[in-house]
């Protein structure tokens, strides 16, 4: 984590005490989050992952600022003060309010928080296991990116003991659905599958801008139920997310899997391409001043 962080309207240094375990979001994940990547100062698909911390906020009851820019102006003063230019940055809104645990010197509804930090370098592929019953599709919260994030640190954390890199999460129906921390995609010749919302994975950004807006030749992107079987069927398996882009798997546990990356490959240099537009066109739009 870079030296400051975002608390409501102030840039204040991490090392400061501030927030009260009263603020009953705090002590029971009740909060919702999304994890952002800062390219040359921009962040990027913003309208993507507020509009996502909108809706899950809505369904989880949180209160939630609803004027972008208001949230938008706060987070790149904090890009400005850490000076993070190229990173990532973590944004949460917390509910303060319910319950008989609030403290009395609660104040406001909500609180936000955020903070930046250096972009993680992930190698040039992972390997992943296979977590049985990870993720319950029938549940209304399914899909929803909260605060009680401990299931995936603790399969996340257990997966790097383990020598792997991340693990693949079925559901009570045995279908892949995702990581714990990405999402997962499975090439056949030019045809690109990924799992459907209904899988009970998250609404990744990048996987929603591969699904709705990159379209290239030589690959076609669509939503599909998948199993692990798929996995030794597929030409190639590869990973996204906001931090890690697009990463291919080398190996998958237990099973046999080829590691061809053209089809990724392609769809990697076109996000790059994308990526560069929307820096471009959000420099020359953006009343908030981020050029150097």
């Amino acid at each position: 984590m870079h030296r400051y962080l975002l608390h409501n309207d102030q840039v204040r240094d991490a090392g400061e005490l501030f927030l009260s375990p009263g603020q009953v979001g705090l002590l029971n994940g009740w909060g919702v989050f999304s994890t952002i990547r800062v390219y040359d100062r921009v962040m990027f698909a913003w309208e993507r992952h507020f509009a996502r911390m909108r809706r899950d906020a809505a369904l989880m009851r949180v209160p939630f600022p609803q004027d972008s820019a208001w949230l938008e102006e706060r987070l790149y003063r904090l890009i400005d003060a850490n000076k993070a230019f190229e990173s990532t940055l973590r944004v949460a809104v917390v509910r303060n309010r319910g319950g008989m645990w609030e403290g009395p010197a609660v104040t406001r509804d909500f609180d936000l928080i955020a903070f930046t930090a250096d972009v993680n370098n992930w190698g040039g592929g992972v390997k992943l296991g296979i977590v049985p019953n990870a993720r319950y599709a029938a549940n209304e919260f399914a899909g929803v990116k909260y605060l009680s994030w401990s299931p995936n640190l603790t399969w996340y954390e257990r997966a790097h003991e383990q020598g792997l890199d991340e693990v693949i999460l079925l559901n009570e129906r045995g279908e892949l659905s995702e990581c714990t921390s990405a999402n997962i995609f499975l090439a056949f010749g030019d045809e690109v599958r990924t799992p459907p919302l209904n899988s009970g994975c998250l609404p990744g950004v990048t996987r929603m801008l591969l699904l709705e807006e990159i379209h290239i030749d030589g690959a076609r992107v669509v939503e599909k139920t998948l199993f692990p079987a798929d996995l030794e069927q597929a030409d190639e398996v590869f990973i996204s997310s906001s931090t890690r882009e697009l990463l291919p798997v080398l190996s998958v546990e237990g099973l046999k899997i080829r590691r061809g990356e053209r089809v990724k490959n392609l769809l990697q240099a076109a996000f790059s391409d994308y990526i560069a537009s929307y820096t471009a066109a959000r420099k020359k739009t953006l009343t908030i001043n981020v050029t150097r």
